[in-house]
């Protein structure tokens, strides 16, 4: 088994996410009581949402570079960035060290590739939703159609993500507040929804949604997990 190296808190709630899921799958596959091997460098989210909301993107990416480095310094064979938003700097991470990035974009693509789905919906962060460097990913790499909620619906997703999701709050009327959202990118046309926010799977789950659902921290975990245990 090879070494998972998970570059996380942004926020540790989904990061809990990425280290469960990852040690279930492994127990999953080989039984017993065998677990991951892990490398965890956990950021202070406080810094790095300031710095979104100032569009320091700059000094975050130095962020990211650093805690990359301490992930591979503590001998980690992969590196997975445990968050949607910061994969904008995912080319200058890879560039800074030796192991493989595994996106959370390609192993999100390759999850609607399989289900035969090709116009999704997007759910994130404003960032996510708006910047080229994850739709554009989808499209340009995999050929996926990506499409966004209305400029009021990014507020709402957006807001929740950030007042509620990564605080640890789960609150019923976000939770239908985004099911509407959904219901309304689906009708609009979305074969398939990405909760491309690794909070967002922890408001909604796919069974409540009519289309299919690609949570993205279950999947790149997965993703790892399958990197790991190659032979």
């Amino acid at each position: 088994m090879r070494t998972i190296g998970l570059l996380g808190g942004m926020s540790w709630e989904s990061s809990v996410e990425y280290y469960r899921i990852i040690n279930q799958e492994v127990r999953e596959r080989l039984g017993g009581t065998h677990s991951a091997k892990t490398v965890m460098y956990s950021v202070d989210f406080h810094e790095i949402e300031d710095l979104q909301h100032r569009n320091e993107w700059d000094a975050l990416t130095k962020k990211m570079v650093d805690g990359a480095r301490m992930v591979e310094a503590g001998g980690a064979g992969c590196l997975l960035i445990c968050t949607n938003t910061m994969h904008r700097m995912a080319e200058e991470v890879q560039a800074a060290v030796a192991i493989p990035l595994i996106h959370i974009a390609d192993a999100t693509a390759s999850a609607v590739i399989a289900a035969g789905v090709r116009s999704v919906a997007l759910l994130g962060t404003k960032f996510t939703m708006e910047g080229d460097f994850y739709r554009g990913r989808l499209a340009d790499k995999h050929g996926l159609d990506v499409r966004i909620p209305s400029e009021a619906a990014r507020e709402d997703v957006h807001r929740v993500i950030y007042d509620e999701l990564v605080q640890g709050v789960i609150n019923e009327e976000s939770r239908r507040r985004y099911l509407e959202i959904i219901d309304d990118m689906v009708e609009s046309g979305s074969s398939g929804i990405i909760a491309g926010c690794t909070e967002i799977e922890l408001l909604v789950k796919p069974d409540q949604v009519a289309v299919p659902y690609f949570p993205t921290t279950r999947l790149h975990a997965v993703a790892a997990v399958d990197w790991a245990l190659e032979s």
